[in-house]
C-alpha cells in the first residue's frame, strides 16, 4: 500500500478551527424553529443576519457585526412577511441589500441602513409575487447587478431583475418534484439544483434548457445538496440507499459515474456544503451535528482529500460562512462560520498556523469583490463574466454603497432582449410588450419606412447613450460627496 494518501502535501493540513470567546458571540437570539434545510443564517463583512422566532408572521434579525454580546428581545426585526422566512440572502454586490424568501410565497429584497436597524423594517424596497406555494431558496447571480434567483415548493424557479421588478425567466417544467437546492456557477452562466427526485440537473436559464442531468446521484430519499466548483464540476452531498451520508465529485462532461464517492457515516442531518474557490476547499456542516469537516478538492485522485474535522459540543441549527473580502487576513484566517446554537450565534474561526507576520500570498490569492462585471441588461442579451477580483494585500476597506433603487419602467423603454420562446415568462407582461412595440411599427407604413425606422432607432440609441453617459456622471458625483462627508476630500 502507498502512503502517499497519508502524507499528501498540503498547506491546509493544518488548519484548526477554534470559536470566538463568550463576550464575541451573540447571545439571547431565539433561532426560528421552521422545518426547512435552509442554513437560516447569511453574513457579510457588514452585518450578520439570522431567522428567528416570529409570532404572526416571519422576521430576521439584522446585527452589525460588531454588536455582539446579548441581544436585547426588543431589537427590531425585518418582518415584513406574513409567514414565516424560509431563506435568506446577501447581495454580493451591495452589503446592505438582502433578499427573503418566506411560506407567504413571496421573495422580499431589503435596503438595510448603513448603521443597522433603529426600529422594526417592514417595507422592503420591492416584493416579487410569481410563486404559488412557499418559496424555501433564494440566491443572487454571482456577477451580474440586481439578479436574482428563487424556487418554491411549487416546483418553479424564477429568475428577477430586481432593479426593475420584473420577473425575466420562468422555468416551470425541468423540476418534477420539490427542489432542495441551486448554485450557480462562477460567471452565473449556468446553475445546477438539487431535486427531490434524486437527480442532480445542470441548467441554462436564458435558454431555459437542460445541460446535463444526473438521475439517483445518490439512492438515498433524505435531501441533497448540489454545488457548483469553479472549474465547473459539481460536488453533491447526500445519502446512500442504506441511509449513509455521502460527498461526491462530478464532471459535467460525464455524469455516468462520479469521479469521487465517499462515505462519511450514519447522522441523519442534512450536509450543507461551503466552498471557497480560492483554496479549492469544501466544509461540510451537518444539520444538527456539532462539527463542521473539511476536505480539499484536486485534480489528481482521489480528487476529495479529508483535511481535517472542527468539533464541539453543540448541535448546530444553522450556519452563515464569511465572504473572503471580510475575514482578517493578519491573522491566516481562510475562513469564518457563523454557528447557530438554540439560543445564540457563535463565531468560528478556521487559521492555517504561520509563524510568520508578513501577508501571505499563497492563502490569499484575489478573491471576489462588491463589484459587479455585468449588468443585468447585459447578462440577459447572452454576456458572462467572471467575477472581479481584489487583492486583500491591503485588507479589504469596504467602498461606499449605494442604495437600491427599484425603477418600474415602461415597456417602451425596455432595452432588455426578448428572451428563447421556451424561457420567455408566457404571462401577461411579454403581450403587453409586443402589443405596445408592434403599434408604432404598424404605423410607419407607406413611403420611406426604413428611413423612419432607422432615424427612430438612431434616436433611442442616442437616448440611451446620453442615460448612460448621466448615470455614470451621477455615481461620480456620488463618490465625490462620499469622500467629501467622510472628510477624505
Amino acid at each position: 500500500m502507498s502512503f502517499r494518501k497519508v502524507v499528501r502535501q498540503s498547506k491546509f493540513r493544518h488548519v484548526f478551527g477554534q470559536p470566538v470567546k463568550n463576550d464575541q458571540c451573540y447571545e439571547d437570539i431565539r433561532v426560528s424553529r421552521v422545518t426547512w434545510d435552509s442554513t437560516f443564517c447569511a453574513v457579510n463583512p457588514k452585518f450578520l443576519a439570522v431567522i428567528v422566532e416570529a409570532s404572526g408572521g416571519g422576521a430576521f434579525l439584522v446585527l452589525p457585526l460588531s454588536k455582539t454580546g446579548r441581544i436585547d428581545k426588543a431589537y427590531p426585526t425585518v418582518c415584513g412577511h406574513t409567514g414565516p422566512v424560509l431563506d435568506i440572502d446577501w447581495c454580493p454586490h451591495n452589503d446592505e441589500v438582502i433578499a427573503s424568501g418566506s411560506e407567504d410565497c413571496t421573495v422580499m429584497v431589503w435596503q438595510i441602513p448603513e448603521n443597522g436597524l433603529a426600529s422594526p423594517l417592514t417595507e422592503p424596497v420591492v416584493v416579487l409575487e410569481g410563486h404559488t406555494k412557499r418559496v424555501g431558496i433564494v440566491t443572487w447571480h454571482p456577477t451580474a447587478r440586481n439578479v436574482l434567483l428563487s424556487a418554491g415548493c411549487d416546483n418553479v424557479v424564477l429568475i428577477w431583475n430586481v432593479g426593475t421588478a420584473e420577473e425575466l425567466y420562468r422555468l416551470d417544467s425541468l423540476h418534477p418534484d420539490l427542489i432542495y437546492n441551486v448554485s450557480w456557477s462562477r460567471n452565473g452562466s449556468l446553475f445546477c439544483s438539487a431535486c427531490k427526485d434524486k437527480s442532480v440537473r445542470i441548467i441554462d436559464p436564458r435558454r431555459g434548457t437542460l445541460v446535463a442531468e444526473r438521475e439517483r446521484a445518490h439512492e438515498g430519499a433524505r435531501p441533497m445538496r448540489a454545488i457548483f466548483l469553479a472549474d465547473g464540476k459539481v460536488f453533491t452531498t447526500g445519502f446512500s440507499r442504506m441511509s449513509e451520508r455521502q460527498l461526491a465529485l462530478w464532471d459535467p462532461e460525464n455524469l455516468e459515474e462520479p469521479m469521487a464517492l465517499q462515505e462519511l457515516d450514519s447522522s441523519n442531518g442534512a450536509l450543507l456544503p461551503f466552498y471557497d474557490p480560492d483554496t479549492s476547499m469544501v466544509y461540510v456542516c451537518g444539520k444538527g451535528d456539532s462539527s463542521i469537516r473539511y476536505f480539499e478538492i484536486t485534480d489528481e485522485p482521489p480528487y476529495i482529500h479529508f483535511l481535517n474535522t472542527f468539533t464541539s459540543k453543540e448541535p448546530q441549527r444553522g450556519m452563515g460562512s464569511m465572504p473572503k473580502r471580510g475575514l482578517e487576513v493578519s491573522k491566516c484566517e481562510i475562513a469564518r462560520f457563523y454557528k447557530l446554537h438554540e439560543r445564540k450565534c457563535e463565531p468560528i474561526v478556521m487559521t492555517v498556523p504561520r509563524k510568520s507576520d508578513l501577508f501571505q500570498d499563497d492563502l490569499y490569492p484575489d478573491t471576489a469583490g462588491p463589484e459587479a462585471a455585468l449588468e443585468a441588461e447585459e447578462w440577459v442579451s447572452g454576456r458572462d463574466a467572471n467575477p472581479i477580483l481584489i487583492s486583500l494585500r491591503e485588507a479589504y476597506v469596504p467602498s461606499k454603497q449605494r442604495d437600491l433603487k427599484v425603477s418600474r419602467r415602461n415597456v417602451l423603454s425596455d432595452s432588455r432582449p426578448a428572451a428563447a420562446p421556451s424561457s420567455a415568462r408566457p404571462g401577461a407582461s411579454t403581450s403587453t410588450a409586443s402589443a405596445h412595440t408592434a403599434a408604432p411599427i404598424g404605423s410607419l407604413t407607406g413611403a420611406g419606412e426604413a428611413g423612419k425606422l432607422e432615424e427612430v432607432m438612431q434616436e433611442l440609441r442616442a437616448l440611451r447613450a446620453l442615460v448612460k453617459e448621466q448615470g455614470e456622471r451621477i455615481g461620480r458625483l456620488e463618490e465625490q460627496l462620499g469622500r467629501v462627508e467622510n472628510g477624505d476630500a
